[in-house]
């Protein structure tokens, strides 16, 4: 399942849904709206195999890996997320969701910086 974050502006995800990539988003689809930081976590636990994408930064942290479920942190401009999400399901290293659990991940225009469970060195991969 893709999962967006609340901090997803709407358009994208309406975006998303008319490129036919199927997301639910927390607060309309999932969950509750207004959930706090530090309940996302304990949420994706609850989930099977989600690939999570939020906007906050402060989700990329090598210790929040985990192998069921990735965390997408897009570094990108408002109206850039639905583009930028595309591209990167698209990627050869991630285009399917068993080559994302377990990995923290953070996209932006320049480059994908990736933290994986077992794997103390930050990885990066730059876009085709």
């Amino acid at each position: 399942m893709n999962m967006l974050d609340e901090n997803i502006p709407r358009d994208q995800r309406c975006i998303l849904q008319n490129l036919r990539i199927r997301v639910r988003q927390i607060g309309y689809d999932i969950g509750y709206r207004g959930i706090k930081d530090e309940e996302i976590i304990p949420f994706l636990h609850q989930l099977d195999k989600v690939t999570f994408f939020t906007r906050d930064l402060r989700f990329y942290q090598h210790h929040l890996c985990h192998s069921g479920y990735c965390l997408i942190c897009l570094a990108v401009n408002d109206s850039e997320v639905a583009s930028f999400i595309q591209r990167f399901l698209r990627h050869s290293e991630f285009n399917t969701r068993s080559k994302r659990m377990g990995k923290v991940i953070r996209v932006s225009h320049n480059m994908i910086r990736v933290w994986q469970i077992h794997i103390e060195k930050e990885q990066e991969f730059k876009w085709k």
